[in-house]
């Protein structure tokens, strides 16, 4: 699709949702976040979130964080809502989510980025939200750009290199993991 003559250019930090027109370039960097993108095709609508963390325990009527996956989604769901289109219109896809320090030691617990995918998957299958394309796990960050124009996301994945493991006490031990 071809590129408008102005674009908007949002930087979304981390928290953040945002929600546009066939006018905007969207823009995050992940670590061990997720980042949501939809698309309506039709329309050229759409919308990013960038989380931090699965969940978190509300106590009485607070208003929705961004940080938080199940409230970041409920954020754009509720965007959906307001443009007057419906979610399952709309193409889902999912970013993040890596180990940014693969050479610490094991706990034998799920670091937080594992966490953040698995209720990125399990929030879009409640909701009956199909994912069209993800880049999730692995280690080290993501840039993302997402043109709502056309719907393309451009990623740049730059895995940790060991060589600069701040977690490695001895390079050598690193090296071999």
């Amino acid at each position: 699709m071809k590129e408008p003559e102005r674009i908007l250019e949002v930087f979304l930090q981390q928290g953040e949702v945002y929600f546009a027109d066939r006018n905007t370039r969207i823009r995050t960097v992940l670590g061990s976040c997720v980042a949501m993108t939809m698309w309506h095709p039709e329309l050229q609508l759409g919308g990013m979130c960038h989380y931090m963390l699965p969940a978190r325990q509300r106590p009485g009527p607070q208003a929705l964080n961004g940080k938080f996956a199940d409230e970041a989604l409920e954020l754009m769901l509720a965007e959906i809502r307001q443009a007057g289109t419906r979610a399952q219109d709309y193409q889902f896809k999912l970013f993040g989510g890596g180990n940014m320090f693969p050479c610490a030691p094991k706990t034998g617990r799920s670091h937080v980025g594992t966490k953040n995918v698995e209720i990125g998957r399990q929030l879009m299958k409640r909701h009956g939200l199909r994912v069209h394309a993800e880049h999730i796990l692995g280690n080290g960050h993501r840039n993302l750009i997402f043109n709502v124009w056309s719907g393309d996301v451009w990623m740049k994945h730059q895995p940790v290199s060991h060589v600069n493991c701040a977690h490695c006490e001895i390079r050598e031990q690193c090296l071999a993991a």
